[in-house]
């Protein structure tokens, strides 16, 4: 599920490189910026516009096709910035993700051991809450108890942790539940589900998936500044405030897109099974487990 959303972002990107054409303007002008300034003269207004009022009347006594050059020369600029950022989303889209690279495998592993071990002691809480607090005695603020760590869980992850990373693992989780509810193994079941789905279900995922992908050339445009952050520092502070808000933005995203999957699983996995003929035309109701595992066979046709 994750790679077919993946591809999806990848076609959106496709449409955004003109797009970045007005950040990277921007970010050509702090660097310019950063450049004249440099550390020890950060903030010092007066400088920079000495600077910029000595750049423009050079560009004033420059003939006219110099002046197209210079102006041929930002936009280029930008634009080669734009395209630099748009190159790193693929690989900050799956750090936060959780796919990391090969040889930060270890990191992963110990980070995925303890998200699950966290995980697994608060479902053992809830557990022993639950033991303790039977049912049919069970008082208001005993269930609020109960409610409170069941809270805690899901905002871990809906299900055993899988990746090292919250958003990663938000994939993973319906992925896992899909399975572990109906049998239905979505890495080769929602391709399948997608084209059954109806026409408005499919805006939502997508625009889900688009404010995702959004959040992820947000967050991109930040590492640019952190490395002009080495020549002047405020593009630190940029480049701080930009990887925080696009992070937080992607959680809330991704957890959009997620409860879409899964509501979508949940409504339609019947469609599904009615398109591939493993229940009756006329049935109703949400996906049996044995349905979904004949599904998982007829998709996955022995792979």
């Amino acid at each position: 599920m994750g790679n077919f959303f993946g591809e999806l972002a990848k076609k959106l990107a496709e449409r955004w490189v003109g797009l970045l054409a007005v950040p990277g303007l921007l970010f050509v002008s702090c660097a310019w910026a950063g450049l004249q300034l440099g550390w020890t003269y950060a903030l010092d207004l007066r400088l920079l516009a000495s600077k910029a009022s000595t750049l423009g009347a050079s560009l004033n006594k420059a003939s006219g096709p110099a002046q197209i050059l210079a102006i041929v020369a930002l936009l280029l600029a930008a634009a080669g910035v734009g395209l630099i950022v748009q190159a790193l989303t693929a690989p900050l889209r799956a750090w936060w993700l959780g796919q990391w690279p090969t040889g930060l495998r270890w990191a992963a592993r110990w980070r995925t051991r303890a998200r699950a071990g966290r995980w697994v002691r608060l479902v053992e809480h809830r557990q022993q809450l639950q033991r303790r607090y039977p049912l049919p005695d069970r008082t208001p603020e005993q269930q609020h108890d109960v409610d409170t760590i069941a809270h805690r869980i899901n905002r871990l992850s809906p299900a055993k942790p899988a990746r090292p990373t919250w958003m990663g693992d938000r994939i993973a989780a319906v992925e896992q539940i899909s399975l572990d509810r109906y049998g239905l193994d979505l890495r080769f079941g929602w391709p399948r589900l997608w084209l059954v789905l109806p026409e408005h279900i499919r805006a939502e995922l997508t625009t889900a998936n688009g404010q995702f992908a959004t959040t992820i050339v947000t967050g991109a445009w930040a590492l640019p500044y952190l490395v002009l952050g080495t020549l002047w520092w405020p593009a630190l502070l940029i480049a701080l405030v930009t990887g925080l808000s696009a992070w937080t933005r992607a959680r809330t995203a991704i957890a959009e897109l997620t409860d879409l999957s899964e509501s979508a699983v949940d409504l339609h996995g019947r469609t599904l099974a009615v398109a591939l003929g493993t229940a009756p035309a006329d049935s109703t109701g949400s996906l049996t487990p044995a349905e979904g595992q004949q599904i998982t066979r007829q998709v996955r046709k022995g792979r």
